[in-house]
């Protein structure tokens, strides 16, 4: 039996914000896909976890277990997480000790009572297609680069057909619906890309779809124009929206644009929330965090909001804004950097008033907030709020 084990950074920095510490960097969403579902999609692994030092006790909904490097035993494939391959079912010849990108080792394989001892060099290892991952930003570019071949590998499983009454902009096989709900008049332009609806999905008339974009199981597209993005499963998703990656379990039920972003899990964005991702000057982006600006080398790029975020109504969001996990963004106009459980007026949200928004929260997606989850939300409340 193969495991994968992915490989976090030690101590992510400030690359990761506003993600690290909060999950696992194996957990975010690189494409259509988790970065630990890449890498199993191309290795054929049957069992997988993350060694994690920045979050050792996270649980959520669908995730995978933190392990120990200690504990790392063969057979099995040591990946790094901050690398998105491209690809599926790789075929690893006998004696092949690794895996490399333009040189560089992002994978080992251990044989049989093989014990893990840290990354290395490899010897004539197999390269492979990929990108990798610097920080968050990358997440976007992730979404431009790998969400096209993504869809197209996506759709060869094919769907049930163009539903009734929709309009199809391009070759109407692009277009791949699977057990979806889709009202009359949607109309979806597939002349870019894709559009992929995986099961129990539901799309509202008046809703505009332009691929590449997927959309995961169970989310709701209720009106507005989404292009060239990533939803992942149970969203809540209206307005206008052009690529952006949505981890899942999240809600934008109202108009305003989101644009060049990234959602992380539970997040809830408030009627009329509006970003902006292009500086009047049309100039490279930075972010403003806790350790001073960081380049992101982006011309594009919206808001990244940390899991448990939430923003009020009307919110208005800057060019590479950075909202910390379970912040809450009230008023006008919104700092560039929001640290994680910012309450009204800058004092911190607490961890029995957390606990018990989480309780109402992720119920209404069919998640109980089982003891691990609650262990996971309280260590999380830990490590930001010291």
């Amino acid at each position: 039996m193969r495991r994968l084990i992915l490989l976090d950074p030690l101590v992510p920095g400030d690359d990761w914000a506003p993600f690290g510490g909060v999950r696992p960097i194996a957990e975010a969403r690189a494409g259509a896909f988790r970065i630990w579902e890449r890498w199993q999609r191309l290795v054929d692994a049957e069992q997988v976890a993350v060694v994690s030092p920045a979050t050792p006790r996270f649980a959520d909904v669908d995730s995978i277990p933190v392990v120990e490097a200690a504990d790392i035993v063969g057979p099995a494939i040591v990946a790094r997480s901050t690398f998105a391959p491209l690809g599926t079912s790789l075929a690893l010849p006998p004696g092949v000790r690794g895996l490399a990108s333009h040189g560089v080792t992002v994978a080992w394989v251990l044989d049989e009572g093989e014990r893990w001892q840290g990354p290395a060099e490899v010897v004539d290892p197999i390269e492979i297609k990929g990108l990798r991952l610097a920080g968050t930003a990358d997440l976007v570019t992730a979404c431009e680069r790998l969400l096209e071949d993504d869809a197209i590998a996506l759709a060869e499983d094919g769907g049930f057909g163009v539903p009734a009454g929709s309009i199809v902009i391009g070759d109407p096989r692009a277009v791949v619906v699977r057990t979806a709900s889709i009202e009359p008049q949607v109309v979806f332009d597939v002349r870019k890309g894709p559009v992929v609806l995986e099961p129990d999905t539901v799309v509202r008339a008046g809703t505009r779809l332009e691929g590449p974009l997927w959309v995961g199981p169970h989310s709701w597209i209720l009106g507005g124009a989404v292009r060239h993005s990533v939803i992942g499963p149970h969203c809540r998703i209206h307005g206008e929206m052009s690529t952006a990656v949505f981890f899942g379990y999240a809600n934008k039920s109202h108009d305003g644009f989101l644009g060049h972003s990234v959602v992380g899990q539970w997040v809830n964005l408030g009627a009329g929330t509006i970003t902006s991702n292009l500086k009047n000057t049309y100039g490279p982006i930075r972010l403003d965090l806790p350790n001073g600006r960081l380049e992101t080398g982006r011309t594009n790029l919206g808001t990244l909001f940390g899991d448990h975020a939430k923003t009020a109504i009307g919110s208005l969001l800057s060019t590479g804004t950075v909202v910390g996990a379970g912040a809450n963004v009230v008023g006008n106009p919104v700092p560039r950097y929001v640290r994680p459980f910012t309450w009204d007026d800058d004092r911190r949200l607490t961890l029995e008033g957390f606990l018990t928004i989480a309780g109402r929260v992720m119920p209404r997606r069919g998640v109980d907030v089982t003891e691990a989850i609650a262990a996971s939300l309280r260590a999380l409340h830990g490590r930001l709020c010291r």
